[in-house]
């Protein structure tokens, strides 16, 4: 993993302990880490320090992972910022979450090795995209 440039990932979870596992894990790897435990801490969090990804809990109370991403997509003012839904469900609406404007699902339990390959890949995709 490259430490150049330092890519900020948002972790939005509604449990302490997936939001701490989740950040040990992303900062291990160099990237610079920043929660939130809820989504409208979340949607201030973007609208005043867009990160270069977030990684979203579906499951959360007072406004889910669907209504962050759909409200992140509808803002003019916010930059186009790579959202990976985190589910525990099998069943959950995959075509209702990539058309509210979410890239991706990770399946809980979390296999690491694929959740670190598919940040790469997004992170890398949004470099290239804003180079010269």
């Amino acid at each position: 993993m490259c430490a150049f440039p330092t890519f900020r990932i948002l972790v939005v979870d509604d449990l302490s302990d997936n939001l701490f596992l989740l950040q040990t894990v992303l900062e291990a790897e160099g990237y610079e880490v920043d929660t939130a435990d809820n989504g409208s801490l979340a949607l201030a969090k973007v609208e005043s320090s867009p990160p270069d990804l977030i990684l979203m809990d579906v499951m959360m109370p007072d406004m889910n992972g669907y209504e962050v991403t759909q409200r992140i997509r509808q803002n003019p003012r916010i930059p186009f910022i790579p959202i990976l839904l985190v589910t525990a469900h099998e069943e959950t609406n995959d075509i209702q979450g990539l058309a509210l404007g979410a890239n991706d699902f990770i399946r809980k339990p979390i296999e690491f090795d694929k959740l670190l390959a598919r940040i790469e890949a997004f992170l890398q995709f949004r470099q290239n995209a804003h180079s010269p």
